[in-house]
């Protein structure tokens, strides 16, 4: 398996959570992520990583209710046994960490974020030049533990630069009066929000981001 890479063992991972047997259970989450992230159309500009998004939802986050564990856990546990040279490589889809990051530094080779719930900077190996993405931006993305540090995952969630005081507000207050309240809450809020933004341009970015009087 290359080392240069998690994205083949990514492709391992999905084509072993997404057999025949599981598409019930698979359009069941599918159901569920859309209605927390907000019901996606075919003239969106966000499908195609909407889409991702769901898939990385599915074999990352989701607690099957059937098996008790993500499908991530699962097929690690398997490599495990099966083949424990490769297991470190399956056993950082099971650390993936998904949150709210603001882009401190685009270096070369690198990305450095910080998340904004704890506050934590992470620098991320990147060795593409990523088109609009830039020193100040807030996005919703996922780091994934692969080789020689964190990678990544293909799914991103944009938000505006008039949104950025208004999350941060919000991550503020949460984490002061609503400390024990799950992050992917504001995760999936800000999702929503994110898609109303792209197709109500009229709009004002404050008023869709506000979260204290949402009007819509």
């Amino acid at each position: 398996m290359s080392e240069t890479s998690y994205q083949p063992a990514f492709d391992e991972l999905v084509k072993w959570a997404t057999p025949e047997v599981r598409q019930a259970e698979l359009l069941e989450a599918k159901a569920e992520f859309f209605a927390l992230t907000g019901e996606i159309f075919d003239d969106d500009r966000q499908l195609e990583m909407r889409m991702a998004s769901f898939l990385e939802h599915y074999v990352f986050d989701r607690v099957s209710p059937h098996r008790g564990r993500t499908p991530a856990m699962e097929y690690f546990e398997k490599v495990k046994v099966e083949d424990p040279a490769r297991a470190n490589v399956f056993e950082g889809f099971t650390q993936t960490l998904h949150g709210l990051y603001e882009v401190r530094k685009l270096g070369k080779g690198f990305v450095r974020v910080r998340e904004l719930f704890d506050g934590e900077d992470h620098e991320v190996i990147e060795r593409r030049t990523l088109v609009g993405l830039n020193k100040g931006d807030l996005v919703t993305a996922r780091l994934i533990p692969f080789s020689d540090g964190l990678w990544f995952s293909a799914a991103f969630c944009y938000h505006p630069p008039g949104a950025f005081k208004s999350i941060l507000k919000e991550v503020k207050r949460r984490r002061k009066q609503e400390p024990t309240r799950p992050r992917t809450e504001l995760i999936y809020d800000c999702a929503r929000r994110s898609l109303k933004a792209d197709r109500y341009r009229q709009i004002a970015i404050e008023k869709i981001y506000d979260f204290v009087n949402p009007t819509v």
